[in-house]
């Protein structure tokens, strides 16, 4: 386990999140092809564990893509999709509105099936100890301190409650951070994304236990280097680093930048198209206190195992 004893990104504004957030809701499907296959995945890994939740959150529910997946499998347990932005919930009721039978009243036709709630991962208007099943598909990353996030999660989780969840490593747009740093390397544009083993420290450290780690790599390809940019832009994702240079940037260094993307085409790989690299890290944990013990347990107190592994942990609880 880390000497660290808190776990802190650059400071991320959270107006300037909620504000891209808001303003991609219109175009954040379209664009969201990553984010919709990451949540088939972890739907896939919910359904290695045998629980059978009464309360299920999804924070960070966005357009409810993960949220959808989780109703489907539990549509007895009550689900709760938080999100910062109102716009995006917007979305995510569309998704998750109940079939409308016509005799119905227009009062209880409109009705989700889920219930949506717009509020901070930091501040969840949650009871303590009231949630089973905590997820959240790609949010953790616009978090800047995940020891405070953890304790909110915690808090609400009861006793052996479940979080599973997924964020972005430090491999994140390598290409993109490489371009950057070709043509203007004083500058941070590129978010901040924190190692897995980190991640499974925070977890240790505020009240989680039996944390298991893994990543994935995905490729995504573009014809150019701006196609990259136009994606990150209709999912809301932007540089919100405090610390960011909030002058006008000129059209030389932009420039530079499409041109340092463009260098890294290789002919021989994706089809000659440009790749944009993503590292997600699956995690999950349980709401109790880490017992350290077990051959496998390494000193961080994490296990990496493989979801065949996984599957037989989970029945035995």
């Amino acid at each position: 386990m880390s000497d660290q004893s808190n776990l802190s990104s650059p400071a991320v504004n959270r107006s300037h999140i909620k504000q891209h957030f808001s303003h991609a809701a219109p175009s954040y499907d379209d664009a969201a092809i990553l984010q919709k296959t990451v949540a088939e995945r972890v739907d896939e890994r919910l359904s290695l564990t045998t629980l059978q939740p009464q309360v299920i959150v999804d924070v960070g529910a966005g357009t409810g893509l993960l949220t959808k997946k989780v109703i489907q499998r539990y549509p007895q347990a009550r689900t709760i999709a938080i999100d910062l932005s109102e716009q995006m919930l917007k979305r995510a009721g569309q998704r998750l509105q109940k079939p409308r039978f016509k005799w119905l009243p227009q009062s209880l036709a409109a009705k989700t099936a889920a219930e949506l709630i717009n509020a901070d991962a930091y501040a969840l208007p949650l009871a303590d100890g009231s949630v089973d099943i905590l997820v959240s598909n790609l949010m953790l990353q616009w978090c800047d301190d995940l020891d405070r996030v953890f304790q909110e999660f915690r808090r609400v989780l009861r006793p052996e409650g479940l979080i599973m969840f997924t964020t972005f490593g430090p491999d994140t747009l390598k290409e993109l951070k490489q371009a950057w740093a070709a043509a203007d390397a004083e500058n941070p544009h590129v978010n901040h994304f924190v190692d897995m083993h980190d991640i499974g420290d925070a977890l240790i450290r505020n009240g989680f236990g039996q944390p298991v780690m893994d990543m994935e790599n995905y490729t995504l390809t573009y014809d150019k280097p701006m196609g990259v940019l136009k994606d990150l832009k209709a999912i809301g994702a932007t540089n919100a680093s405090l610390n960011r240079n909030r002058g006008l940037m000129g059209k030389q260094k932009f420039q530079a930048m499409l041109d340092a993307y463009e260098s890294l085409r290789d002919p021989g790989l994706h089809d000659g198209k440009l790749p944009a690299t993503y590292e997600v890290v699956h995690g999950h944990a349980w709401a109790a206190q880490e017992v350290f013990k077990g051959p496998n347990r390494d000193r961080a107190g994490l296990v990496e195992i493989s979801l065949d592994d996984f599957a037989k942990q989970t029945k035995q609880l």
